[in-house]
Protein backbone atom coordinates (compact mmCIF):
# COMPACT_ATOMS: atom_id res chain seq x y z
CA UNK A 1 0.00 0.00 0.00
CA UNK A 2 1.47 3.33 -1.03
CA UNK A 3 1.35 6.46 1.09
CA UNK A 4 0.45 9.51 -1.03
CA UNK A 5 1.69 13.03 -0.20
CA UNK A 6 2.09 16.29 -2.09
CA UNK A 7 4.60 19.09 -1.58
CA UNK A 8 5.54 22.26 -3.44
CA UNK A 9 7.52 21.57 -6.60
CA UNK A 10 11.29 21.67 -5.83
CA UNK A 11 13.52 23.81 -8.05
CA UNK A 12 10.58 25.20 -10.01
CA UNK A 13 11.34 27.86 -12.65
CA UNK A 14 9.58 31.26 -12.60
CA UNK A 15 7.77 30.27 -15.80
CA UNK A 16 6.45 27.04 -14.30
CA UNK A 17 5.36 28.84 -11.12
CA UNK A 18 3.37 31.32 -13.21
CA UNK A 19 1.99 28.55 -15.42
CA UNK A 20 0.65 26.59 -12.45
CA UNK A 21 -0.87 29.82 -11.12
CA UNK A 22 -2.56 30.15 -14.55
CA UNK A 23 -1.53 33.78 -14.90
CA UNK A 24 -3.57 35.37 -17.67
CA UNK A 25 -0.42 37.02 -19.07
CA UNK A 26 0.66 33.58 -20.30
CA UNK A 27 -2.16 33.62 -22.84
CA UNK A 28 0.33 35.69 -24.84
CA UNK A 29 2.07 32.36 -25.45
CA UNK A 30 -0.75 29.81 -25.24
CA UNK A 31 -4.28 29.56 -26.57
CA UNK A 32 -5.47 27.63 -23.52
CA UNK A 33 -4.50 27.20 -19.88
CA UNK A 34 -5.47 23.87 -18.29
CA UNK A 35 -8.97 24.36 -16.86
CA UNK A 36 -12.49 23.05 -17.46
CA UNK A 37 -13.48 25.76 -19.93
CA UNK A 38 -10.30 25.27 -21.95
CA UNK A 39 -10.93 21.57 -22.44
CA UNK A 40 -14.51 22.25 -23.55
CA UNK A 41 -13.46 24.99 -25.98
CA UNK A 42 -10.59 22.96 -27.38
CA UNK A 43 -12.89 19.98 -28.00
CA UNK A 44 -15.26 22.27 -29.92
CA UNK A 45 -12.47 23.80 -32.00
CA UNK A 46 -11.22 20.34 -33.03
CA UNK A 47 -14.47 19.70 -34.88
CA UNK A 48 -12.94 21.71 -37.73
CA UNK A 49 -9.54 19.99 -37.50
CA UNK A 50 -9.18 17.88 -40.64
CA UNK A 51 -7.74 14.42 -39.93
CA UNK A 52 -7.83 11.41 -42.22
CA UNK A 53 -8.89 9.15 -39.37
CA UNK A 54 -9.09 5.99 -41.44
CA UNK A 55 -5.57 6.32 -42.80
CA UNK A 56 -4.10 7.56 -39.50
CA UNK A 57 -5.67 4.71 -37.53
CA UNK A 58 -4.43 2.20 -40.10
CA UNK A 59 -0.87 3.48 -39.53
CA UNK A 60 -1.12 3.27 -35.73
CA UNK A 61 -2.86 -0.11 -35.90
CA UNK A 62 -0.11 -1.49 -38.14
CA UNK A 63 2.57 -0.21 -35.75
CA UNK A 64 0.77 -1.80 -32.78
CA UNK A 65 0.94 -5.24 -34.44
CA UNK A 66 4.53 -5.35 -33.15
CA UNK A 67 3.11 -6.04 -29.69
CA UNK A 68 0.83 -8.63 -28.09
CA UNK A 69 -2.84 -8.06 -28.91
CA UNK A 70 -4.87 -6.23 -26.29
CA UNK A 71 -8.61 -5.48 -26.10
CA UNK A 72 -8.13 -2.01 -24.57
CA UNK A 73 -5.78 -1.06 -27.41
CA UNK A 74 -8.26 -2.37 -30.00
CA UNK A 75 -11.07 -0.33 -28.43
CA UNK A 76 -9.03 2.87 -28.52
CA UNK A 77 -8.02 2.26 -32.12
CA UNK A 78 -11.68 1.85 -33.07
CA UNK A 79 -12.56 5.07 -31.23
CA UNK A 80 -9.70 6.96 -32.88
CA UNK A 81 -10.92 5.83 -36.28
CA UNK A 82 -14.40 7.15 -35.50
CA UNK A 83 -14.27 10.43 -33.58
CA UNK A 84 -12.00 10.23 -30.50
CA UNK A 85 -9.73 13.07 -29.43
CA UNK A 86 -6.31 12.29 -28.00
CA UNK A 87 -4.14 13.24 -25.07
CA UNK A 88 -0.58 12.94 -26.29
CA UNK A 89 3.00 13.23 -25.12
CA UNK A 90 6.31 11.79 -26.15
CA UNK A 91 9.85 10.95 -25.21
CA UNK A 92 13.17 9.71 -26.53
CA UNK A 93 13.57 5.94 -26.75
CA UNK A 94 15.79 5.42 -23.70
CA UNK A 95 17.00 1.97 -22.75
CA UNK A 96 14.93 0.40 -19.96
CA UNK A 97 12.43 3.23 -20.76
CA UNK A 98 15.05 5.85 -19.91
CA UNK A 99 14.54 7.92 -16.72
CA UNK A 100 11.42 7.55 -14.60
CA UNK A 101 9.85 10.66 -16.08
CA UNK A 102 9.10 8.65 -19.25
CA UNK A 103 6.80 6.45 -17.18
CA UNK A 104 5.45 9.48 -15.33
CA UNK A 105 4.60 11.02 -18.70
CA UNK A 106 2.79 7.89 -19.93
CA UNK A 107 0.95 7.74 -16.60
CA UNK A 108 -0.06 11.40 -16.99
CA UNK A 109 -1.32 10.83 -20.54
CA UNK A 110 -3.45 7.87 -19.48
CA UNK A 111 -4.93 9.56 -16.42
CA UNK A 112 -5.73 12.85 -18.16
CA UNK A 113 -7.38 10.98 -21.06
CA UNK A 114 -9.57 9.12 -18.54
CA UNK A 115 -10.44 12.32 -16.68
CA UNK A 116 -11.41 14.21 -19.84
CA UNK A 117 -13.36 11.26 -21.26
CA UNK A 118 -15.52 11.44 -18.16
CA UNK A 119 -15.66 15.24 -17.96
CA UNK A 120 -16.49 15.85 -21.64
CA UNK A 121 -18.57 12.73 -22.21
CA UNK A 122 -16.71 11.89 -25.44
CA UNK A 123 -14.02 9.32 -26.32
CA UNK A 124 -10.52 10.54 -25.43
CA UNK A 125 -7.65 8.12 -25.98
CA UNK A 126 -4.02 8.17 -24.75
CA UNK A 127 -1.20 8.30 -27.32
CA UNK A 128 2.54 8.10 -26.65
CA UNK A 129 4.72 9.57 -29.41
CA UNK A 130 8.19 7.90 -29.45
CA UNK A 131 10.92 10.20 -30.74
CA UNK A 132 12.60 7.41 -32.69
CA UNK A 133 14.12 9.87 -35.16
CA UNK A 134 16.51 11.27 -32.53
CA UNK A 135 20.14 10.48 -33.31
CA UNK A 136 21.84 11.55 -30.07
CA UNK A 137 22.37 8.00 -28.82
CA UNK A 138 24.54 9.18 -25.92
CA UNK A 139 21.35 10.52 -24.34
CA UNK A 140 19.52 7.19 -24.53
CA UNK A 141 22.12 4.40 -24.33
CA UNK A 142 22.68 4.54 -20.57
CA UNK A 143 20.91 4.40 -17.25
CA UNK A 144 21.89 5.02 -13.63
CA UNK A 145 21.55 3.17 -10.35
CA UNK A 146 22.18 4.41 -6.81
CA UNK A 147 25.41 3.08 -5.30
CA UNK A 148 26.50 4.06 -1.78
CA UNK A 149 24.91 7.47 -2.12
CA UNK A 150 26.34 8.13 -5.57
CA UNK A 151 25.18 7.57 -9.13
CA UNK A 152 26.57 4.61 -11.03
CA UNK A 153 26.31 4.83 -14.80
CA UNK A 154 25.60 1.79 -16.97
CA UNK A 155 26.13 2.17 -20.72
CA UNK A 156 25.22 0.01 -23.68
CA UNK A 157 28.40 0.59 -25.67
CA UNK A 158 27.53 -0.92 -29.03
CA UNK A 159 26.73 2.16 -31.09
CA UNK A 160 27.55 3.46 -34.57
CA UNK A 161 30.06 6.26 -35.09
CA UNK A 162 27.58 8.35 -37.04
CA UNK A 163 24.38 10.32 -36.54
CA UNK A 164 21.98 7.44 -36.97
CA UNK A 165 18.34 7.53 -35.85
CA UNK A 166 17.40 5.47 -32.77
CA UNK A 167 14.80 3.61 -34.82
CA UNK A 168 17.45 2.65 -37.38
CA UNK A 169 20.09 1.66 -34.80
CA UNK A 170 20.01 -2.07 -34.18
CA UNK A 171 20.62 -3.67 -30.80
CA UNK A 172 22.12 -7.11 -30.24
CA UNK A 173 20.34 -9.39 -27.78
CA UNK A 174 23.56 -10.74 -26.25
CA UNK A 175 25.07 -7.29 -25.63
CA UNK A 176 21.75 -5.93 -24.42
CA UNK A 177 21.43 -8.81 -21.97
CA UNK A 178 24.93 -8.10 -20.65
CA UNK A 179 23.93 -4.46 -20.13
CA UNK A 180 20.75 -5.50 -18.28
CA UNK A 181 22.61 -7.96 -16.03
CA UNK A 182 25.09 -5.20 -15.17
CA UNK A 183 22.21 -2.94 -14.09
CA UNK A 184 20.55 -5.67 -12.03
CA UNK A 185 23.79 -6.36 -10.14
CA UNK A 186 23.25 -3.03 -8.40
CA UNK A 187 19.71 -3.91 -7.31
CA UNK A 188 19.00 -5.33 -3.88
CA UNK A 189 17.85 -8.94 -4.26
CA UNK A 190 14.11 -9.27 -3.60
CA UNK A 191 11.45 -11.89 -4.22
CA UNK A 192 10.75 -10.12 -7.53
CA UNK A 193 14.30 -9.83 -8.87
CA UNK A 194 14.69 -13.16 -10.63
CA UNK A 195 11.36 -12.97 -12.49
CA UNK A 196 11.85 -9.30 -13.44
CA UNK A 197 15.35 -9.97 -14.76
CA UNK A 198 14.18 -12.92 -16.83
CA UNK A 199 11.32 -10.88 -18.25
CA UNK A 200 13.71 -8.13 -19.38
CA UNK A 201 16.14 -10.67 -20.85
CA UNK A 202 13.31 -12.32 -22.78
CA UNK A 203 12.29 -8.95 -24.23
CA UNK A 204 15.71 -8.57 -25.84
CA UNK A 205 15.11 -11.66 -27.99
CA UNK A 206 12.36 -9.95 -29.97
CA UNK A 207 13.55 -6.35 -30.43
CA UNK A 208 15.40 -4.84 -33.36
CA UNK A 209 16.31 -1.29 -32.32
CA UNK A 210 16.47 1.21 -29.45
CA UNK A 211 12.97 2.50 -30.13
CA UNK A 212 11.55 -1.00 -30.57
CA UNK A 213 12.94 -2.07 -27.17
CA UNK A 214 11.53 1.09 -25.58
CA UNK A 215 8.10 0.48 -27.14
CA UNK A 216 8.01 -3.19 -26.08
CA UNK A 217 8.68 -2.25 -22.46
CA UNK A 218 6.17 0.61 -22.42
CA UNK A 219 3.52 -1.60 -24.00
CA UNK A 220 4.18 -4.22 -21.34
CA UNK A 221 3.64 -1.61 -18.62
CA UNK A 222 0.55 0.12 -20.01
CA UNK A 223 -1.20 -2.04 -22.63
CA UNK A 224 -4.08 -2.82 -20.25
CA UNK A 225 -4.80 0.91 -20.22
CA UNK A 226 -5.01 0.96 -24.01
CA UNK A 227 -2.00 3.25 -24.45
CA UNK A 228 -1.43 3.73 -28.18
CA UNK A 229 2.21 3.93 -29.25
CA UNK A 230 3.63 5.38 -32.45
CA UNK A 231 7.27 5.83 -33.48
CA UNK A 232 7.84 9.17 -35.21
CA UNK A 233 10.33 7.47 -37.55
CA UNK A 234 7.92 4.68 -38.57
CA UNK A 235 7.97 4.68 -42.38
CA UNK A 236 4.16 4.43 -42.91
CA UNK A 237 3.74 7.41 -40.58
CA UNK A 238 6.31 9.39 -42.54
CA UNK A 239 4.40 8.57 -45.72
CA UNK A 240 1.20 9.81 -44.07
CA UNK A 241 3.06 13.01 -43.11
CA UNK A 242 4.33 13.72 -46.63
CA UNK A 243 1.91 16.59 -47.30
CA UNK A 244 2.74 18.14 -43.92
CA UNK A 245 6.46 18.11 -44.70
CA UNK A 246 5.61 19.90 -47.95
CA UNK A 247 3.83 22.63 -45.93
CA UNK A 248 6.80 23.01 -43.59
CA UNK A 249 9.24 23.33 -46.48
CA UNK A 250 7.02 25.85 -48.26
CA UNK A 251 6.77 27.96 -45.09
CA UNK A 252 10.27 27.37 -43.69
CA UNK A 253 11.25 31.03 -43.54
CA UNK A 254 7.98 32.07 -41.87
CA UNK A 255 8.30 29.30 -39.27
CA UNK A 256 11.81 30.40 -38.30
CA UNK A 257 10.93 34.11 -38.15
CA UNK A 258 7.78 33.64 -36.08
CA UNK A 259 9.48 31.39 -33.53
CA UNK A 260 12.45 33.74 -33.16
CA UNK A 261 10.12 36.70 -32.57
CA UNK A 262 7.91 34.90 -30.07
CA UNK A 263 10.90 33.53 -28.17
CA UNK A 264 12.30 37.06 -27.97
CA UNK A 265 9.05 38.19 -26.31
CA UNK A 266 9.26 35.22 -23.94
CA UNK A 267 12.79 36.25 -22.98
CA UNK A 268 11.78 39.88 -22.43
CA UNK A 269 9.07 38.62 -20.05
CA UNK A 270 11.88 37.15 -17.92
CA UNK A 271 11.43 33.49 -18.80
CA UNK A 272 14.67 32.91 -20.70
CA UNK A 273 15.42 31.66 -24.19
CA UNK A 274 14.89 27.87 -24.03
CA UNK A 275 15.21 27.08 -27.75
CA UNK A 276 17.67 29.76 -28.86
CA UNK A 277 15.99 29.70 -32.24
CA UNK A 278 17.70 31.22 -35.26
CA UNK A 279 16.21 32.78 -38.38
CA UNK A 280 18.35 30.69 -40.73
CA UNK A 281 17.21 27.35 -39.29
CA UNK A 282 15.08 25.20 -41.60
CA UNK A 283 13.92 23.28 -38.50
CA UNK A 284 14.09 19.99 -40.41
CA UNK A 285 16.55 17.11 -40.60
CA UNK A 286 17.40 15.10 -43.68
CA UNK A 287 18.90 11.61 -43.80
CA UNK A 288 21.80 11.20 -46.22
CA UNK A 289 23.61 7.85 -46.48
CA UNK A 290 22.06 6.71 -43.21
CA UNK A 291 23.06 9.82 -41.23
CA UNK A 292 20.77 12.56 -39.97
CA UNK A 293 21.70 16.19 -40.60
CA UNK A 294 20.03 19.43 -39.49
CA UNK A 295 19.30 21.80 -42.35
CA UNK A 296 19.63 25.56 -42.48
CA UNK A 297 17.87 27.87 -44.93
CA UNK A 298 19.12 30.88 -46.87
CA UNK A 299 18.15 32.47 -50.19
CA UNK A 300 15.83 29.64 -51.17
CA UNK A 301 18.42 26.94 -50.46
CA UNK A 302 18.46 24.27 -47.74
CA UNK A 303 21.93 23.19 -46.63
CA UNK A 304 24.21 21.65 -44.03
CA UNK A 305 27.64 23.19 -44.54
CA UNK A 306 29.59 20.67 -42.46
CA UNK A 307 28.11 17.69 -44.33
CA UNK A 308 28.42 19.35 -47.72
CA UNK A 309 24.68 19.03 -48.37
CA UNK A 310 22.68 21.49 -50.46
CA UNK A 311 19.10 21.24 -51.71
CA UNK A 312 16.98 23.64 -53.69
CA UNK A 313 13.42 24.02 -52.45
CA UNK A 314 12.27 21.90 -55.40
CA UNK A 315 14.72 19.11 -54.51
CA UNK A 316 13.62 19.05 -50.87
CA UNK A 317 9.96 19.06 -51.89
CA UNK A 318 10.67 16.05 -54.11
CA UNK A 319 12.14 14.24 -51.10
CA UNK A 320 9.05 15.13 -49.04
CA UNK A 321 6.79 13.70 -51.73
CA UNK A 322 8.78 10.66 -52.86
CA UNK A 323 10.97 9.78 -49.84
CA UNK A 324 9.38 11.35 -46.75
CA UNK A 325 11.12 8.80 -44.50
CA UNK A 326 14.33 10.78 -45.16
CA UNK A 327 12.89 13.83 -43.41
CA UNK A 328 12.33 14.40 -39.70
CA UNK A 329 11.48 17.23 -37.36
CA UNK A 330 13.46 19.21 -34.83
CA UNK A 331 12.28 20.70 -31.54
CA UNK A 332 10.35 23.43 -33.41
CA UNK A 333 8.53 21.44 -36.09
CA UNK A 334 7.94 18.26 -34.08
CA UNK A 335 5.01 19.85 -32.15
CA UNK A 336 3.64 21.21 -35.41
CA UNK A 337 3.75 17.78 -37.04
CA UNK A 338 2.17 16.15 -33.99
CA UNK A 339 -0.77 18.54 -34.10
CA UNK A 340 -1.21 18.18 -37.85
CA UNK A 341 -1.33 14.39 -37.54
CA UNK A 342 -3.53 13.91 -34.46
CA UNK A 343 -6.71 15.57 -33.12
CA UNK A 344 -5.00 16.65 -29.91
CA UNK A 345 -7.13 17.75 -26.98
CA UNK A 346 -4.18 18.13 -24.62
CA UNK A 347 -0.42 17.79 -24.70
CA UNK A 348 1.47 16.41 -21.70
CA UNK A 349 4.95 17.88 -21.41
CA UNK A 350 7.86 18.23 -19.05
CA UNK A 351 8.98 21.64 -17.71
CA UNK A 352 11.42 22.18 -20.58
CA UNK A 353 8.90 21.18 -23.24
CA UNK A 354 6.27 23.61 -21.97
CA UNK A 355 8.83 26.41 -22.16
CA UNK A 356 9.66 25.43 -25.75
CA UNK A 357 6.00 25.41 -26.74
CA UNK A 358 5.63 28.95 -25.44
CA UNK A 359 7.47 30.04 -28.59
CA UNK A 360 5.06 28.33 -31.00
CA UNK A 361 1.73 30.17 -30.72
CA UNK A 362 2.17 32.49 -33.72
CA UNK A 363 3.68 29.66 -35.77
CA UNK A 364 0.56 27.56 -35.15
CA UNK A 365 -1.66 30.50 -36.04
CA UNK A 366 0.23 30.87 -39.33
CA UNK A 367 -1.13 27.41 -40.21
CA UNK A 368 -4.65 28.27 -38.92
CA UNK A 369 -4.13 26.04 -35.90
CA UNK A 370 -4.18 26.45 -32.13
CA UNK A 371 -1.90 25.03 -29.50
CA UNK A 372 -3.71 22.29 -27.57
CA UNK A 373 -4.32 22.53 -23.85
CA UNK A 374 -0.83 22.34 -22.34
CA UNK A 375 -0.53 20.21 -19.19
CA UNK A 376 2.66 19.64 -17.15
CA UNK A 377 3.34 15.95 -16.59
CA UNK A 378 3.09 14.53 -13.10
CA UNK A 379 6.31 14.90 -11.12
CA UNK A 380 6.89 12.06 -8.66
CA UNK A 381 9.48 10.90 -6.14
CA UNK A 382 9.22 7.30 -4.95
CA UNK A 383 10.48 6.64 -1.44
CA UNK A 384 11.88 3.13 -1.09
CA UNK A 385 11.50 1.23 2.18
CA UNK A 386 15.08 1.76 3.28
CA UNK A 387 14.94 5.53 2.68
CA UNK A 388 11.66 5.71 4.59
CA UNK A 389 13.21 3.79 7.49
CA UNK A 390 16.28 6.04 7.57
CA UNK A 391 14.20 9.22 7.38
CA UNK A 392 12.27 8.07 10.45
CA UNK A 393 15.43 7.09 12.32
CA UNK A 394 17.03 10.47 11.60
CA UNK A 395 13.77 12.33 12.37
CA UNK A 396 13.62 13.90 8.91
CA UNK A 397 10.79 14.60 6.47
CA UNK A 398 11.05 13.98 2.72
CA UNK A 399 10.93 17.75 2.14
CA UNK A 400 14.24 18.04 4.03
CA UNK A 401 15.94 16.23 1.16
CA UNK A 402 14.90 18.93 -1.31
CA UNK A 403 15.31 22.07 0.82
CA UNK A 404 18.88 21.40 1.98
CA UNK A 405 18.05 20.43 5.58
CA UNK A 406 19.27 16.86 5.13
CA UNK A 407 22.62 18.02 3.73
CA UNK A 408 22.95 20.57 6.54
CA UNK A 409 22.11 17.99 9.21
CA UNK A 410 24.63 15.56 7.73
CA UNK A 411 27.39 18.20 7.83
CA UNK A 412 26.45 19.13 11.41
CA UNK A 413 26.71 15.46 12.37
CA UNK A 414 30.16 15.17 10.76
CA UNK A 415 31.29 18.35 12.55
CA UNK A 416 29.96 17.05 15.87
CA UNK A 417 31.89 13.77 15.68
CA UNK A 418 35.22 15.41 14.84
CA UNK A 419 38.02 14.68 17.34
CA UNK A 420 38.79 18.31 18.13
CA UNK A 421 41.20 17.34 20.94
CA UNK A 422 43.37 15.27 18.60
CA UNK A 423 43.30 18.08 16.04
CA UNK A 424 44.39 20.58 18.69
CA UNK A 425 47.23 18.30 19.84
CA UNK A 426 48.50 17.95 16.27
CA UNK A 427 48.41 21.72 15.80
CA UNK A 428 50.34 22.24 19.07
CA UNK A 429 53.00 19.72 18.05
CA UNK A 430 53.17 21.26 14.58
CA UNK A 431 53.55 24.79 16.00
CA UNK A 432 56.26 23.67 18.43
CA UNK A 433 58.13 21.97 15.61
CA UNK A 434 57.88 25.09 13.42
CA UNK A 435 59.31 27.19 16.26
CA UNK A 436 62.20 24.74 16.79
CA UNK A 437 62.94 24.67 13.06
CA UNK A 438 63.00 28.47 13.07
CA UNK A 439 65.64 28.38 15.81
CA UNK A 440 67.61 25.82 13.81
CA UNK A 441 67.41 27.97 10.66
CA UNK A 442 68.66 30.99 12.60
CA UNK A 443 71.52 28.94 14.00
CA UNK A 444 72.48 27.69 10.50
CA UNK A 445 71.99 31.02 8.74
CA UNK A 446 75.72 31.45 8.16
CA UNK A 447 76.30 27.84 7.09
CA UNK A 448 75.30 28.48 3.47
CA UNK A 449 72.11 28.14 1.36
CA UNK A 450 72.30 24.35 0.95
CA UNK A 451 71.59 23.57 4.60
CA UNK A 452 68.85 26.22 4.69
CA UNK A 453 67.13 24.52 1.72
CA UNK A 454 67.44 21.08 3.32
CA UNK A 455 65.94 22.42 6.55
CA UNK A 456 62.92 23.89 4.72
CA UNK A 457 62.33 20.63 2.81
CA UNK A 458 62.61 18.67 6.03
CA UNK A 459 59.93 20.85 7.65
CA UNK A 460 57.70 20.47 4.59
CA UNK A 461 58.01 16.70 4.92
CA UNK A 462 56.92 16.85 8.57
CA UNK A 463 53.97 19.10 7.68
CA UNK A 464 52.83 16.58 5.08
CA UNK A 465 53.03 13.86 7.71
CA UNK A 466 50.92 15.94 10.09
CA UNK A 467 48.32 16.42 7.32
CA UNK A 468 48.36 12.67 6.65
CA UNK A 469 47.93 11.91 10.34
CA UNK A 470 45.04 14.39 10.58
CA UNK A 471 43.29 12.78 7.60
CA UNK A 472 43.76 9.28 9.02
CA UNK A 473 42.26 10.35 12.35
CA UNK A 474 39.31 11.92 10.51
CA UNK A 475 38.82 8.84 8.30
CA UNK A 476 38.96 6.52 11.29
CA UNK A 477 36.45 8.67 13.12
CA UNK A 478 34.08 8.73 10.13
CA UNK A 479 34.41 4.97 9.82
CA UNK A 480 33.33 4.55 13.44
CA UNK A 481 30.15 6.47 12.57
CA UNK A 482 29.81 4.99 9.10
CA UNK A 483 26.36 3.48 9.76
CA UNK A 484 24.76 6.88 10.35
CA UNK A 485 26.62 8.58 7.49
CA UNK A 486 25.54 5.81 5.11
CA UNK A 487 21.93 6.51 6.07
CA UNK A 488 22.28 10.15 5.06
CA UNK A 489 24.04 9.14 1.84
CA UNK A 490 21.42 6.53 0.94
CA UNK A 491 18.54 8.98 1.36
CA UNK A 492 20.23 11.70 -0.66
CA UNK A 493 21.57 9.35 -3.35
CA UNK A 494 18.20 7.66 -3.88
CA UNK A 495 15.73 10.54 -3.50
CA UNK A 496 17.75 13.55 -4.70
CA UNK A 497 20.89 12.39 -6.52
CA UNK A 498 23.24 15.17 -7.64
CA UNK A 499 20.71 17.64 -6.14
CA UNK A 500 18.31 16.68 -8.93
CA UNK A 501 14.96 14.93 -8.82
CA UNK A 502 15.16 11.14 -8.81
CA UNK A 503 12.85 10.94 -11.84
CA UNK A 504 15.63 12.33 -14.05
CA UNK A 505 18.05 9.47 -13.32
CA UNK A 506 16.66 6.03 -12.51
CA UNK A 507 14.82 3.44 -14.57
CA UNK A 508 11.44 2.26 -13.23
CA UNK A 509 13.02 -1.20 -12.94
CA UNK A 510 14.70 -0.05 -9.73
CA UNK A 511 11.28 0.23 -8.07
CA UNK A 512 9.64 -2.67 -9.89
CA UNK A 513 12.38 -4.76 -8.32
CA UNK A 514 11.37 -3.58 -4.85
CA UNK A 515 7.58 -3.41 -5.17
CA UNK A 516 6.93 -6.02 -7.83
CA UNK A 517 4.76 -6.01 -10.96
CA UNK A 518 1.86 -4.43 -9.05
CA UNK A 519 3.75 -1.11 -9.11
CA UNK A 520 2.16 0.11 -12.35
CA UNK A 521 -1.39 -0.68 -11.19
CA UNK A 522 -0.62 0.95 -7.84
CA UNK A 523 0.53 4.09 -9.63
CA UNK A 524 -2.59 4.18 -11.78
CA UNK A 525 -4.81 3.93 -8.70
CA UNK A 526 -3.34 6.96 -6.90
CA UNK A 527 -5.46 10.13 -6.47
CA UNK A 528 -3.32 12.23 -8.81
CA UNK A 529 -4.30 15.78 -9.69
CA UNK A 530 -2.71 18.02 -12.30
CA UNK A 531 -2.16 20.81 -9.79
CA UNK A 532 1.57 21.46 -10.13
CA UNK A 533 2.47 19.79 -6.85
CA UNK A 534 5.34 17.34 -6.50
CA UNK A 535 4.07 13.92 -5.47
CA UNK A 536 5.73 11.74 -2.84
CA UNK A 537 4.87 8.04 -2.93
CA UNK A 538 6.16 5.99 -0.02
CA UNK A 539 6.18 2.20 -0.23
Amino acid sequence: MMKFDQIEQPNSSPFLVDFHAQKKELLTYFHYLPNKTSYENRALSLKSHQVNREQLTAVVREYMTKFPKNDAVDLHLAELEKDALVVIGGQQAGLLTGPLYSVHKALSIILLAKQQRQALGIPVVPVFWIAGEDHDLDEINSTFTPNLGRLQKHTYNDRPNRKQMASETSVEAEKLQSFIRDVFKQFTETIYTKELLQKCLNMTLHVSSYSHFFAVMMHDFFSNEGLLLIDAAYKPLREYESAYFVKMIEHSKEIATLVVEQERDFQLAGYGQPIQASEDSANLFVVENGERFLLRYNNGEFFNEAAGLRFSKRQLLDIAIKQPERLSNNVVTRPLMQEMVFPVLAFIGGPGELAYWAAFKTMFEHFDMELPVMVPRLSITMVDKKSDQYLNELDLQVESVFNGELQSRKQDFINDIKDDDAEEMILEIQQTLIEQYQKLENHLSNAGPTLNLVTKKNLEHHNKQFMYLSRKIEDTNLLRHDVTIRKYNHIEGTLFPEYTLQERWFSPLLFLNEVGPALIDDLLSQPFEFNGKHIILTF
